[in-house]
């Protein structure tokens, strides 16, 4: 189980916790290493250290802030998460998408598409800090009714009350909340929200289908008045739950299209898994306009992507070629086309026009005659991306300079 772990965890990579050991670190001693954690576990004796607190910029100004747990005790984690996964995930509800085997945010999308065509209205839920404030005593309940090995309660006690070292060095100890960033803190939220909300739904709202990715979920109504009540009562719940609704980010939207047109509402969009929701403007094939309520990539995520590749400083690569860019870039160009190319394709242009100016950008300062000349730096490309179409992955989908 330990060995089947460590595989897991080198795959998905990550970085060092609070004992500064990366898993390339980890490597040179492995098996006195992987040996040392095995005995712990199977003995009794193993306490997971502090959890490193790591800050992820959000918009706004806001910080996102997660936990990163040593690389043993992302080894540790796994042999929980890959022993209870089998047990309790069949239990999960058909519309809870997030970080299950077999699912997929995809999956959440095209059915909250779905949806969004037969449902006028969305609650676009929104729970304040999460991760943060789960209640350890009402989660203990639920592990109870699926775990009865008093190892995998023990460890997972454990998990729940280790502390977070912050960046000052200063460990603060937990009472409420599992790291967000956690090998087995997705299984315990999932957990956490199929008893708080999935079970909740399912027995007083049947007729009312949602989507649910972690903590990520928007529920379809028929009507405002629905919606309105509707979210009273969801708000009410999660008080029962030691949980909150956020009451600026929540909220009541109108999927208006060419067919509901005769309603107003202050809320025509949300937000949904890195997509905007929102009335576009569609050709039918008859070449008829019309408005259809669909997801884009949002302006959100556009911004972040635009900004990581400002940060990449292509042209200061001047010493590089073009084609060792290219194989830096393209993983991260075909990550962001396989998730976000999903739907409605044509709204990446607002990312690879970006990157092709940096690129154009980098002809310029690569090659001297084309410094002071734009036109002539936008040719160069342009007859490099005609010779060689598959040369950046974003070209050989029409993104070309």
């Amino acid at each position: 189980m330990v060995w089947e772990a460590y595989w897991r965890v080198k795959v998905n990579g990550g970085s060092a916790g609070v004992d500064e050991q990366s898993i390339k670190n980890f490597d040179v001693d492995r098996p006195a290493n992987l040996y040392k954690l095995w005995n712990r576990l199977s003995s009794g004796s193993y306490f997971p250290p502090a959890v490193k607190e790591v800050e992820i910029p959000k918009e706004g100004g806001k910080v996102r802030k997660l936990g990163i747990p040593t690389v043993s005790d992302r080894i540790a984690q796994m042999v929980i998460k890959n022993y209870l996964e089998p047990k309790v995930d069949p239990i999960f509800h058909k519309s809870s998408f997030g970080y299950r085997t077999g699912k997929s945010a995809h999956q959440a999308l095209e059915q909250a598409v779905a949806n969004c065509r037969t449902y006028d209205m969305v609650i676009d839920l929104d729970i304040q800090s999460f991760f943060d404030e789960i209640d350890h005593e009402l989660l203990r309940k639920a592990l109870a009714r699926h775990v009865s090995e008093k190892w995998v309660l023990m460890y997972i006690d454990r998990w729940l009350q280790a502390p977070v070292q912050q960046k000052d060095g200063v460990l603060k100890q937990r009472t409420i909340g599992t790291p967000q960033g956690g090998v087995i803190s997705p299984f315990l939220a999932n957990l956490m929200l199929h008893y708080s909300f999935d079970l909740w739904m399912m027995k007083y709202y049947p007729a009312l289908p949602f989507e649910r990715y972690a903590d990520d979920i928007i529920v379809h109504c028929r009507t405002p008045l629905q919606a309105d009540y509707v979210l009273n009562q969801i708000t009410e719940r999660f008080k029962q739950c030691k949980l909150r609704v956020h009451p600026q980010k929540t909220k009541v939207v109108y999927c208006k299209d060419s067919n509901r047109y005769k309603r107003e509402h202050p809320n025509v969009q949300f937000r949904f898994l890195g997509y905007s929701f929102m009335p576009r403007e569609c050709k039918s094939k008859q070449g008829k306009l019309f408005y259809s309520f669909t997801p884009a990539i949002s302006k959100e995520a556009v911004k972040r992507i635009n900004d990581e590749v400002k940060e990449m400083r292509l042209h200061s690569m001047v010493q590089t070629k073009l084609e060792e860019i290219a194989a830096k870039l393209n993983p991260k160009i075909k990550g962001w086309v396989n998730y976000y190319g999903r739907f409605r394709k044509s709204a990446l242009n607002k990312i690879f026009f970006v990157l092709n100016n940096r690129l154009i950008k980098w002809v310029r300062w690569k090659h001297k005659p084309y410094r002071y000349n734009l036109k002539g730096a936008v040719n160069w490309l342009r007859r490099v991306s005609r010779t060689i179409p598959y040369l950046f992955a974003h070209w050989k989908h029409g993104f070309t300079p």
